[in-house]
């Protein structure tokens, strides 16, 4: 199946204009109900490389690896648990901080929970 040229570079200008989505999500021990967070301007694909770290064992959080490598994938929930909108400002490309305070807001409310964390 051949693109035309035309078609092919209206694909890589859609695509440029796609946005993943960002937030927070939890590597969630089942037994322990102990959580790992990661915030990312990228949900699916951070959620993806984690899981792949925590698979080939490389993962930079040994306490959370060696858990996993004990008990195995079966034990662990991988769960979103807030997302946060694109400003309307389109020349806004850092979230950074945005992240952050999502982050400390999550540790806290776990935290207050009595949950622990990696």
């Amino acid at each position: 199946m051949q693109i035309s040229k035309e078609r092919k570079r209206e694909l890589q200008e859609q695509y440029k204009l796609m946005k993943p989505e960002m937030g927070i999500f939890a590597v969630i021990n089942i037994s322990s109900s102990k959580y790992y967070l990661q915030v990312t301007q990228n949900l699916k694909g951070m959620i993806n490389s984690t899981r792949f770290k925590l698979d080939g064992g490389i993962h930079p959080n040994k306490e959370l690896q060696k858990d996993w490598l004990e008990i195995g994938s079966v034990g662990f929930e991988i769960k979103i648990l807030e997302k946060i909108e694109y400003d309307e400002d389109e020349s806004k490309t850092d979230y950074t901080e945005e992240l952050e305070l999502l982050k400390m807001i999550w540790v806290d409310r776990l935290t207050e929970k009595g949950i622990s964390l990696y």
